[in-house]
């Protein structure tokens, strides 16, 4: 049975295409799919929302 796209609050990422073009994790997409059906930007080709701020901040 096909089922279609899960509803949810939260509007997908929107990638740096330039960044995605080359990469083969997600095929240029600058997104994938999680095992829940999330979409995600691609940890290969782009960076880090937080910028490594999240790890420094923990600690103070």
């Amino acid at each position: 049975m096909a089922h279609g796209a899960h509803r949810t609050p939260s509007l997908p990422p929107h990638p740096d295409l330039t960044l995605a073009r080359d990469c083969e994790q997600c095929l240029g997409w600058g997104t994938v799919v999680t095992r829940d059906g999330d979409h995600e930007l691609c940890h290969s080709c782009q960076p880090d929302p937080l910028g490594d701020q999240g790890t420094a901040a923990s600690g103070t």
